[in-house]
């Protein structure tokens, strides 16, 4: 048992998902843990988190937190309003990469902020963590934040330019400071061909809370959206991002021979698509607006047979949908975008697998949806993906940040 952990969270202000369950439940393991938000706490979140005795901090503690924090806002805006302006393709590529290398560094000042406040407000902290941090300028925050830390890089969205990259030269020596934690040994793989020298682990970020579905969650959730027992019932949730495939299944839904019912929640959602998937004759669509809290998302995956998870092929970042069917316990559809998620995925009969980018595959896999649900997954599930108890996440982030701290005094 360790003591207390920082947990610095810039996506506390959303609702619901991946990040912001694995901060409660990491609260909820080390009590009087300190969770910096600075962008804000979703109300849900607030109230877990109070529950389980964390305290919040939401403002910047002190005036070198306050300055960067006001900076960091500053570049956000700038950012913002360059993407509106250089977002037509007939400017030239470097232009309509600058908004989002402002971005970098938006996020790197708002971290260094989130750590100046970590100094501030708790000494000697069982470790220090930004659980959804940046893929650049690791060492700057570092030296900005003037915090040791641990950051959790889910995804490399945009390299650094020459700017940045500069930016990145001057603060190289906070990379000592600093260990990078990638959830998946395909981010691990990419981000080390871009920060050689970041010291580095690879450990899943979601953890197990046991909180799996109940069979009255499982009758609730039917009886909440007029399914019957009987019918099959596929979910399909998050918001439409670039790396998922709805191509294939909107390709896929429109080869059904068979009624199913599909649930889909998340933000953004194509309205088009949408339509086009209500006047498919075998299909019965039924939607829930998002962002959901972690209340109507449960809702959600209880109702259903199986989630779908369709991404386009070399998407190797975790997925929390995939996370979430383990450790709720519901059936998997999931495309093979990720070789190793193949793997440890293949042979398990909780699981239906289709070729990435095959809509005539996944419409196979509905159509035995239809006739015969998986089975679901058992409580082993969540330990084949790599997922472990919160207390056992929490003891691993104090033993790296231990030695973290032991390697910055022999520096």
């Amino acid at each position: 048992m360790t003591g207390p952990l920082v947990l610095i969270e810039p996506y506390a202000n959303r609702m619901g998902g991946h990040h912001q369950r694995t901060l409660v439940a990491l609260a909820q393991a080390r009590p009087g843990s300190l969770a910096i938000a600075p962008h804000g706490i979703a109300h849900e979140t607030v109230t877990a988190l109070r529950e389980a005795g964390a305290r919040l901090a939401t403002a910047p503690a002190g005036r070198a937190a306050a300055v960067l924090l006001a900076a960091s806002r500053l570049a956000a805006g700038l950012s913002t309003a360059g993407q509106r302006i250089f977002r037509s393709r007939r400017w030239p590529s470097g232009l309509r990469r600058l908004p989002h290398q402002v971005t970098l560094i938006a996020r790197c000042l708002a971290e260094a902020s989130a750590l100046r406040t970590a100094r501030r407000l708790q000494i000697g902290a069982g470790a220090v963590v930004i659980l959804t941090a940046s893929e650049a300028l690791h060492g700057a925050a570092a030296l900005l934040g003037g915090q040791p830390h641990l950051r959790f890089v889910h995804e490399q969205v945009t390299t650094e330019d020459a700017a940045v990259q500069l930016l990145g030269l001057l603060g190289r020596r906070g990379e000592r400071q600093v260990i990078a934690v990638y959830p998946t040994r395909a981010v691990g793989d990419q981000m080390a061909a871009a920060f050689p020298d970041l010291p580095a682990v690879v450990r899943a970020f979601a953890v197990d809370d046991a909180r799996r579905l109940t069979d009255a969650e499982r009758a609730g959730g039917r009886t909440a959206f007029g399914i019957p027992a009987a019918e099959a019932v596929v979910c399909l949730v998050g918001g439409w991002w670039p790396y998922k495939d709805i191509a294939v299944i909107d390709a896929a839904l429109a080869r059904l021979k068979e009624p199913l019912h599909l649930l889909v929640t998340g933000a953004p959602l194509d309205e088009s698509v949408l339509e086009r998937w209500r006047a498919l004759p075998d299909l019965r669509l039924h939607t829930v607006p998002g962002p959901v809290t972690a209340t109507v998302l449960r809702l959600v995956y209880a109702a259903a047979d199986a989630a779908l998870v369709a991404r386009h092929p070399g998407i190797g970042k975790e997925s929390g949908l995939v996370m979430d069917a383990a450790r709720l316990g519901v059936s998997l559809i999931v495309s093979d975008h990720d070789g190793a998620l193949t793997v440890r995925l293949r042979g398990q009969p909780w699981v239906l697998t289709f070729p990435v980018g095959d809509p005539d595959g996944l419409a196979d896999v509905l159509h035995t949806v239809i006739r015969r649900p998986p089975v679901r997954p058992g409580t082993e599930a969540p330990r084949l993906l790599g997922m472990r108890t919160a207390d056992e996440q929490a003891d691993f982030l104090a033993h790296t940040f231990a030695s973290l701290r032991t390697k910055e005094s022999r520096c």
